[in-house]
Parts: structure tokens; sequence; C-alpha cells
């Protein structure tokens, strides 16, 4: 009569594999020479089941038992270590080691070995980085972003390159998330980001340095246009009226507005006044508070502002021009030198012009000068 296997003796033989094929094989050697009776097949297909059954039950409790754990780490890290992001990703490979760590007493069980899976990850390495590669740059990118920490959740950045401000909304290993001043989001890819110049505002100190250009005129009275703009933005709120210098680096600026003669420009006197606001958030509306407080304090007071004039001067030496206009009519015309057209001071004008020039002419005529009236105007 031939041996029963027993549910043990059959399952260690089941689960004893080749070191060439990583496959499960029985060796008949070691349950004797008779076949494996179904009910040990059966008791083995039962194991199998309760292994996956206890590997996922695993998985799922230290998952759950992971993010407990991180929900207690994460505040600590925050106050003592890390910004928020770099927290989060941080917890995020700490809970997935940990579910992995769980993973690894049913590997055997289940039939995994080290080197077929370190073979199959291989192969699909070689896959995804040809397919995913820019995938790729764009999460290398966000974890550099989370380690430099150029930027965190609530500052408010500049995009330099687009002029756009906003406030950062989330930061992922993929994306950056703005949330623009015009009520819209704005999603970025990391890889982006990192290539692209970004002014953070809010980053350390809130307070802002704005600056306003204002020209006056030649005409005007110069210092008393410079006090004027320094009072005018010392009455805005937000608007920093004075105090200890404010130190940048090895310099130090006044803290209160203060008006600087830039340039003698064209058409008058360019002043650059130079204030500062405690918050960067609303530049704009300071702007505008302080250019309406200085045109009312210019009313009445020796200032004006400057804007762009062109003069024509006519001479002898202009030659002759020629005249068009429209009659009252509306049929237009062109005359040479006729001014019956022009109606008040306008006619007058150029009937003395034409004259002026006649007269040059004629001089230079008589002088023996080749005529110029048809030199062009």
């Amino acid at each position: 009569m031939g041996r029963i296997a027993t549910p043990a003796v059959a399952t260690a033989a089941l689960f004893r594999s080749s070191a060439e094929t990583g496959s499960v094989s029985v060796t008949p050697s070691s349950i004797g020479d008779e076949d494996v009776h179904p009910a040990a097949v059966a008791d083995v297909v039962d194991v199998l089941e309760l292994s996956w059954l206890l590997a996922g039950l695993a998985v799922v409790a230290a998952w759950y038992g992971s993010k407990f754990l991180t929900d207690r780490l994460r505040p600590r890290l925050e106050e003592r270590v890390l910004r928020p992001t770099t927290a989060n990703a941080v917890l995020l490979i700490v809970r997935i080691g940990i579910v992995c760590y769980a993973f690894v007493p049913f590997a055997g069980l289940l039939g995994f070995r080290p080197q077929n899976v370190l073979l199959s990850f291989t192969v699909l390495s070689l896959v995804l980085g040809a397919v995913l590669a820019p995938v790729g740059r764009s999460y290398v990118s966000g974890l550099f972003i989370l380690v430099n920490r150029p930027y965190e959740v609530g500052d408010m950045i500049e995009l330099v390159d687009r002029e756009e401000r906003g406030y950062v909304d989330d930061i992922s290993l993929g994306y950056t998330r703005i949330y623009a001043l015009d009520n819209s989001f704005l999603v970025i890819p990391n890889e982006t980001m990192r290539e692209r110049d970004v002014r953070n505002r809010s980053a350390e100190d809130e307070r802002n340095r704005l600056s306003l250009e204002v020209c006056v005129t030649y005409e005007g009275d110069l210092e008393r246009a410079c006090s004027l703009l320094e009072r005018s933005a010392r009455r805005v709120d937000g608007v920093i009226e004075g105090g200890p210098p404010i130190r940048i680096g090895r310099s130090r600026f006044p803290a209160g507005p203060t008006a600087f003669v830039r340039e003698f420009a064209d058409h008058g006197i360019l002043i650059d006044l130079k204030l500062w606001t405690e918050e960067p958030y609303l530049p704009l509306k300071v702007r505008s508070a302080v250019h309406r407080n200085a045109w009312n304090a210019f009313e009445g007071e020796d200032v004006e502002i400057a804007y762009p004039h062109t003069h024509h001067v006519f001479d002898e030496t202009s030659g002759r021009a020629r005249v068009a206009f429209e009659p009252p009519d509306g049929e237009p015309s062109e005359r040479s030198g006729d001014t019956s057209g022009l109606e008040g001071n306008e006619g007058k004008s150029l009937e003395r012009t034409r004259k002026r020039a006649a007269t040059g002419t004629s001089a230079r005529r008589s002088a023996g000068h080749e005529s110029d009236s048809e030199r062009p105007f």
C-alpha cells in the first residue's frame, strides 16, 4: 500500500523551487514513489490563498498604520526641520517603505525571488526611462524645488518673464499650482519652474520697496515738488512713514518716502520717488493712492506735470510750403501760398510766414544766389 503524503509534506515539496528556473516543483523523492494525494493538493491551494489574503491584509494595515504614524510626525517635522511640502514628500517615502517592509515576509511564500525581481525591475526601468523621460525630468525638478525651497505654499511669487503675480497654492513633485490675482489657477510643470526666474515677494520680510516716477516742468519749483511727493506718500495707508533705516544685505535704505532727481529729461525733470510698503500684496492700490494725493497737492502750487510739447518755427530758410486744407463745403483742395481758405489766426500766421519766405527769396536772388523756392519743406 502506497504512502499518502500529509499536507505538511506536500506543502514543503510544492514550495521547493528550482534555482535555475525559479518555478515551483515537486520532488518525488521527498514524498515517496507514489503520487500526491488530491487532498494534499487542495490543502496547498488553501495555503496559497491564505498567504495572498494575509499579504493583502498586511499591506492594507501597513498603509493605514503608516498614515497614522506620519500624521503624528508631520507637525514636529514642519515645526523643527522641514517646510510643509518637503515634509509631505519625505513622509510619503516613509509610508511606501513601511508598506514594502510589511510585504517582505510574504514574498518568499508567494514565490517571489530577489533575482527575478531585480531582472524585471531593470527591464522595466529601461522601458520607463525611454517613454517617461519628460515626466521624469519634471519630477526630478520638483525634488530639487522641495529640497532647495525657493518658495513655499502661501508665498506670493512673481513670474518675471510674464510679469504675473500669485500665491503658491500647492507644490508637488510634478507641478506647482499658483493662485493668480485674477481668481484663476496657473499650473506650471516643475521643469519649467526650475528654469525660469521667480521673484518671491513674501518669503522672509514682507516689506516691499516701490518706485514711482513723476516728471515736472523746468519752470516749476523742484524742491517743492519733491516735498509734496514725499508728503503725499506718507498719507497713504500701508506706506511706512519713517523709522530706522531698512537693511538689505550690506546696504541701508531710508524707511520713509524719499524723492530723488533721476534725470533732466526732454520735456521736464524726472523725479523718482522711493517708498516702502508694509505688505507686497496690493502695489497698484498704493501707487494709485500716491498719484491721487500728489495730483491734489500740486493744485495751487508752483509745480506742474510735464508733458510733451512740439514747436514748429518758420523763418526765411524754410522755403515754400504747400498747405492742404478742407473748405467749408467739404471738398479738399491744395494751394501753394494761398491762405484764403483759412480763418482767423491760422490764415494770418500762414500769410506772414509766406511773406517772410518771399522776402528772403528776393534778397537771395538780388545777391546772386540760386533760388530755393522749389526746395522741399
